[in-house]
């Protein structure tokens, strides 16, 4: 049996149409469809044939148009968000509490020293610009001034701005050009001075490239206030003294557990400071977390209300903090989930001294849908990121992420790490001494867009996360009346001293618990899924054409009987040739 015969036999079986022609096929199409139009178009005469032409050919291409609507309106993958709430018992969240200040200062001092005089003497020339800083005694070690000098601009002759360092006394013209480029390239401190007689110059600034590059070539960072400024280099400063000291004995200058913890009550078992973990936070030294559920599962809520919860009263020792270094005095602490770390200085909140706050919690818990109706990750495993806080065996978060790109960027553009962020192994931290022109390096990164947009495209939300929301109040902690024996028994119990070595300064009591155990869940849903596409395109399908899926069964059998056409054909032709 050859070929030909085969593949008509193999039509008769597909078809039941009369010919093998294309026409035929179609007529034989129109005639026996289910879909309205086609079958008017062959049976109407010539005037009523071509509107019924028309007006098929018109609904047809509605119908594609809507089509390509609903499926272009699918492939975006849009979510839906709902809101439930729910009520069960809760995992009490991991409180972490730090000192506003990171290190005592009597334990710090003496690497600070020369740093501290060298403040001292520039606050004064500020201030008092007649003075000298000849009269020092013993003089003044000008190596760090040098590295980043704080220096003074005259800006009331806009067009020739007078650049003055603090310890010199001559005044360097600078063209307008110059200073004003200069001025805003990168810079490390600026501030006003409005005195009006004598004039003195209005801003003080930071140069962190003076030293090796010329005054000429020093960039500046603009401030309003002297106050920032000073603030700004003596933070850049002691960052280069304290980058060179061991964790060891940055941990042994900071506030221990045992002094800083005095009392610990959580529902209405008794705690102490050994039921916190130690951590070593770069902005507030020793942190110390409660039911962080590292080592041991996290404990439960047994009711909402302020006696269910944690109850902590703090000593801050005020009196021991840094001057230059901490302006805010309190305690920092936050609210997070278990095994997450603590950035503190982005969603800590203060607890202020002399005062009983009480943070009443409510849970808000978050489910993001995944790829590919969302740029969320569940562990992070897809972000391009080398997660430097994996060290801590925390799980991933956003912040971990733009910190760890940050430190990243810092390590390949400068050298060198910053102090503030965990290292990647082999690198060292930034300090003057190894890497002169870090604090540059670090400011025109920092305030760099570009690199910034990297990080916020690198890194990813997370799919599930818990948030806290805190209702805060305060009132004054202890009152007057009762002052007096709460601080001769707090005194006792810490230093078993008859004395009081406390006092409304440095003692904060706080209350941390679960308002209600009412919780709200906010998901989110795929607002077009596969279901809705099919029945949308089944009643667009139907509307304009009158049609339904065993209309499509039938055009796709008049396309495959127009296949088998076409290769008869072909057979027939290459016969012929």
């Amino acid at each position: 049996m050859n070929l030909k015969k085969y593949l008509v036999r193999a039509l008769h079986r597909l078809q039941k149409g009369p010919g093998y022609t294309y026409k035929e096929l179609l007529v034989w199409y129109c005639d026996n469809t289910n879909t309205h139009g086609p079958k008017r178009i062959i049976k109407e005469g010539p005037k009523k044939k071509l509107i019924w032409f028309f007006l098929t050919l018109l609904f047809a291409s509605l119908v594609f148009w809507q089509w390509g609507i609903l499926i272009n309106t699918y492939l975006s993958y849009n979510v839906t968000s709902s809101l439930s709430i729910g009520f069960k018992t809760m995992k009490f969240p991991a409180v972490t509490v730090c000192n506003a200040n990171p290190f005592k200062y009597s334990e710090v001092k003496p690497l600070l020293k020369e740093l501290d005089r060298l403040i001292e003497a520039a606050l004064e020339r500020i201030l008092q610009p007649g003075n000298s800083s000849d009269d020092v005694s013993p003089p003044l070690d000008l190596e760090l001034w040098n590295q980043i000098p704080l220096v003074l601009i005259d800006e009331h002759d806009k067009d020739n701005p007078i650049i003055l360092d603090i310890f010199e006394t001559n005044h360097t013209a600078v063209g307008s050009e110059t200073a004003m480029g200069n001025r805003t390239g990168a810079s490390n401190g600026t501030m006003d001075n409005e005195t009006t007689a004598p004039p003195a110059p209005d801003l003080p600034s930071l140069c962190p490239q003076c030293s090796h590059q010329g005054s000429d070539n020093c960039t500046y960072r603009n401030f309003s206030s002297a106050a920032q400024a000073v603030t700004e280099w003596y933070i850049l400063q002691s960052t280069s003294i304290l980058s060179k000291v061991p964790l060891h004995d940055r941990i042994r200058m900071g506030y221990q557990a045992e002094d800083m913890i005095l009392a610990c009550l959580y529902g209405a078992e008794p705690c102490n400071y050994k039921n916190f973990t130690q951590i070593y936070h770069p902005d507030h030294g020793n942190c110390y977390i409660f039911n962080w559920g590292m080592d041991e599962e996290a404990l439960n809520s047994s009711n909402p209300g302020a006696e269910f919860g944690l109850k902590l009263i703090l000593d801050i020792s005020q009196q021991d903090y840094i001057p230059y270094l901490s302006s805010a005095a309190g305690a920092r602490l936050m609210l997070h989930q278990q095994k997450s770390f603590p950035f503190l200085k982005d969603q800590g909140i203060y607890a202020m001294a002399g005062t009983e706050t009480s943070i009443g919690v409510l849970v808000d818990e978050l489910e993001r849908m995944g790829y590919p109706y969302s740029d969320c990750t569940m562990n992070g495993s897809d972000v391009p990121v080398r997660n430097l806080y994996s060290q801590y065996n925390t799980s991933y978060s956003i912040q971990a992420c733009l910190r760890s790109c940050f430190q990243n960027h810092m390590v390949e553009i400068c050298g060198c790490g910053h102090y503030m962020f965990p290292l990647p192994e082999g690198v060292n931290y930034c300090n003057n001494e190894d890497y002169p022109g870090w604090a540059y390096c670090y400011s025109s990164l920092r305030s760099s867009i570009k690199q910034r947009q990297i990080c916020i495209d690198s890194c990813k939300e997370t799919c599930n996360d818990t948030q806290y929301k805190m209702t805060i109040s305060m009132a004054d902690w202890p009152s007057e009346a009762s002052e007096d024996w709460i601080f001769h028994i707090l005194s006792y119990e810490r230093d078993m001293s008859t004395n009081v070595t406390l006092d409304r300064n440095g003692i904060i009591k706080l209350n941390i618990y679960f308002q209600e155990y009412n919780y709200r869940t906010i998901s989110e849903s795929a607002a077009t899924t596969i279901v809705w596409l099919l029945s949308s395109l089944g009643g667009q399908f139907g509307f304009w054409m009158g049609g339904s899926v065993l209309c499509l069964i039938e055009f796709g059998e008049i396309i495959i009987d127009s296949l088998w056409i076409t290769v008869i054909n072909v057979i027939s032709w290459c016969k012929g040739l």
